[in-house]
Order: C-alpha cells, then sequence, then structure tokens
C-alpha cells in the first residue's frame, strides 16, 4: 500500500514524518513489538512508538526506499532495498556496514530475511533477477551473492512458505505467478496467464490483478490473492503439485472497497474458518483511502467490513461505516 505523509498533532493518532509516498510499513523490530516502521520516497526509514505517535528513530538512505527487513545473522541486520541498490545497517547503532550496487540495475522492489535462516537475504527487482545473499561476515557483491534467479519480467512481490520456508512465491508486474524452491533454486510451477486461471474459478468479475498471497502454516496451504478494479478481493488456492492449479476462491470480500486494493494482512485461518482476533478476518488497505477491518462471524451468519473514512482512524469520533456482505 502506497501512502502520503506520515510531527505529531494533538487529538489525533496520527504520525507525521515522511514527505512523499510511503512504500512499506512493518511492526518489524526484533526488539520492540510495539514499534511500527516506515520507509519513504523521501529517502528515510523511520521508526514510531504506536503507543505516544512519536518517532524514535531515522535513518536516512539519501535515495529512495522501496522495501525493508530485519534480520542478519546476529538479528542486528536492516537491509533496504533504495533504487538499485541494496543497503544494510547495524540497527542497533544505526551505522552503514554495507552496500550491494552490482547485482541489481533497477529498483530494488522487494527484500526480505528468510524467516529460519536469518542470514539469508532475498532481494526482487524491477529487472526481473531475485537475488540470494549470505549476509554472513563482511557483506559484499562478489563473495556472497549466492544464487540469482531470472524471472524474466519485473518482480512485484514475493514471499516464503512451507514447513521450512524453503519455497518461494513471486508475482510479477505483468501478473505471472511462479513456485520455487530457493535453495536449488528450481521452479517448481509457473502461472503464466494466472488471471484466467483465477477468473475462470469464480462468477464474479474478471480477476484484474494480483495484491498478494497468503500461506497457512498450520494447514500447509497457499492462496493467491487476487482483485477487481471494483474493490472486490477472492482469496484462490494454489496448488503447486505437477502441473499446478488455482480453485475456486475460498474467501470473497467486497462490498468495503471502492478501488484497487494494495495491502493485505489476514489474521485468521481461511480453511477452517476459525479466528484468533476476535472474530477479526484481516485488514486491507487501498487506492480509494479506505482501511477495512473485515470480520467474520459464522454462527451468527452476518459478515461485515469496518470502513474508515480516512485511510488512518484518527480518534473515537471518526465516523465509522458498517457494510455487510457475504464472503
Amino acid at each position: 500500500m502506497e501512502m502520503a505523509g506520515m510531527e505529531v498533532e494533538e487529538d489525533s493518532s496520527q504520525c507525521r514524518g515522511h514527505s512523499s509516498r510511503i512504500h512499506h510499513i512493518s511492526f518489524s523490530s526484533p526488539s520492540n513489538p510495539q514499534i511500527l516502521h516506515s520507509c519513504s520516497s523521501d529517502g528515510t526509514i523511520r521508526a514510531w512508538d504506536t503507543r505516544t505517535f512519536t518517532q524514535v528513530s531515522l535513518i536516512n538512505a539519501g535515495q529512495a526506499v522501496f522495501s525493508f527487513s530485519f534480520g542478519g545473522p546476529g538479528d542486528n541486520l536492516l537491509a533496504a532495498g533504495c533504487n538499485s541498490q541494496i543497503l544494510f545497517w547495524d540497527w542497533r547503532n544505526k551505522k552503514q556496514v554495507a552496500c550491494l550496487e552490482e547485482s541489481h540495475t533497477q529498483d530494488v522492489t522487494q527484500v526480505q530475511f528468510v524467516p529460519d535462516h536469518q542470514n539469508k537475504l532475498v532481494s526482487a527487482s524491477e529487472d526481473g533477477l531475485v537475488c540470494i545473499f549470505d549476509t554472513s561476515g563482511d557483506i559484499n557483491d562478489d563473495d556472497h551473492l549466492e544464487s540469482v534467479i531470472n524471472m524474466e519480467t519485473s518482480v512485484n512481490k514475493f514471499g516464503f512458505f512451507g514447513e521450512a520456508n524453503q519455497k518461494l512465491w513471486c508475482l510479477t508486474h505483468i501478473e505471472t505467478l511462479s513456485i520455487w524452491d530457493w535453495e536449488g533454486p528450481r521452479k517448481e510451477v509457473h502461472f503464466q496467464d494466472a488471471r484466467s486461471f483465477a477468473s475462470n474459478s469464480w462468477s464474479l468479475d474478471h480477476v484484474d490483478y494480483f495484491a498478494d498471497c497468503h500461506y497457512s502454516r498450520e494447514n500447509d496451504r497457499l492462496w493467491v490473492i487476487g482483485g477487481t478494479y471494483s474493490g472486490t478481493l477472492g482469496f484462490f488456492p494454489v496448488s503447486y503439485s505437477g502441473m499446478g492449479s488455482i480453485g475456486a476462491p475460498e474467501a470473497v470480500l467486497g462490498g468495503g472497497h471502492t478501488g484497487v486494493v494494495r495491502s493485505i494482512l489476514p489474521l485468521s485461518e481461511i480453511h477452517s474458518g476459525t479466528s484468533r482476533n476476535h472474530g477479526i478476518f484481516g485488514w486491507t488497505g487501498g487506492e480509494d483511502g479506505r482501511l477495512c477491518c473485515w470480520s467474520s462471524d459464522q454462527f451468527s451468519g452476518t459478515n461485515h467490513s469496518w470502513i474508515s473514512s480516512e485511510l488512518v482512524v484518527k480518534s473515537s469520533r471518526t465516523r465509522i461505516k458498517n457494510r455487510h456482505h457475504p464472503y
């Protein structure tokens, strides 16, 4: 999700500081779960204390920052995708410790340390390459680039899944979906026309784009999340054995957004229909400026989304709309 500008104002829960587009936000600090991090085209990575809505940390990269991730062998590294470079800081003292500038030739769209393999960093770029690095020791392009996967087109998003997070899903800007064993690396299945597969499996409008993927470790299941320009989302199960397939959606979220959805945070298990978050299914944010909280109560038969009137809910006085739509 891309957001504009985050000085704290009285009587608001709004963080202001960024002067340009925000590309990535995450509660990803290794030590403080209440700290929210954000990065922006203004060249900064900022940290916010969500209890006081104040800025508590600032790193200036000097160039646009599109993505960041915490990890490393000592869990002390902050990696960031900055234009065509990958920069590293020791997040404890905010000192830059490395810069990779030869592996990518275009904007780095995402960087992520591999869960359960914290010394491994994976980066993706508009140049079509996905690079795997070992971040042990002094990090450099020559000695620490382990392997390269060529997606042959600009990479949008990727993520890890599987029992040991050994698999990688990848969505491109031309809406293809592929599944890889990143340790090989070896491609297991490729959906060149993934939107048609998804569109053919439901009776609603054509799937116009893919926003993300979601993996349930408990059920070892992967969903690709497709959306329509009118704001409806579908969670389509992905089979990655053999030739692979995309099945009928097991959850459909409609009636909340009126435009393209850019960010999705599922909180409940889709397959079982249960939720550990007091009935909250998840959150979505879109180009319509709405932040929607989706809930489902299968016992009462009511399904609805709470829709904020602005991207950030400022206070309890903010008017909240309630719409109903089954999924």
